[in-house]
């Protein structure tokens, strides 16, 4: 990034790798598959392509997924290749692209939907976050998110 990240509201500032979040610039993908076991209206019959980030802007202690909130697992991927794993996500016939704690990565994100997109992306997009969101970057969403 080329000034220290704001993304989520607490605006650390970090020049990655480093701040809360404590994730690189480019992306931490800790698992990315169909996902048959969130709420039955994400996953249906089919089950949600879920892409789970690493890093959290929040890292509560309750946390179920505290090993990837800790940047403990994951690996680090390009946009190319976060946009070839939505499209192989609906090539598996995804209800969705369900992605979970992506805050801190919505810039990327954003690039990464309009190369699938362009590409052939036609499956809704579930933004699946703990809830602690700036305006700002929910505004960036519009028109990318549908859930």
């Amino acid at each position: 990034m080329e000034k220290g990240c704001e993304a989520c509201p607490r605006k650390c500032g970090a020049v990655r790798p480093a701040g809360f979040c404590r994730v690189p610039d480019g992306y931490v993908v800790a698992r990315a598959a169909l996902h048959m076991y969130e709420e039955p209206p994400i996953s249906g019959e089919r089950g949600s392509g879920t892409v789970f980030f690493g890093g959290c802007s929040i890292r509560c202690i309750y946390c179920q997924n505290c090993k990837i909130r800790d940047g403990k697992v994951g690996k680090e991927i390009s946009t190319q290749r976060l946009a070839e794993i939505f499209l192989e996500l609906q090539d598996k016939n995804a209800n969705n692209i369900n992605l979970v704690t992506p805050t801190h990565y919505i810039p990327h994100i954003i690039e990464a939907l309009d190369c699938a997109k362009l590409r052939g992306l036609k499956l809704p997009v579930v933004y699946n976050t703990g809830g602690y969101e700036k305006a700002e970057t929910l505004k960036m969403l519009n028109g990318y998110v549908d859930v």
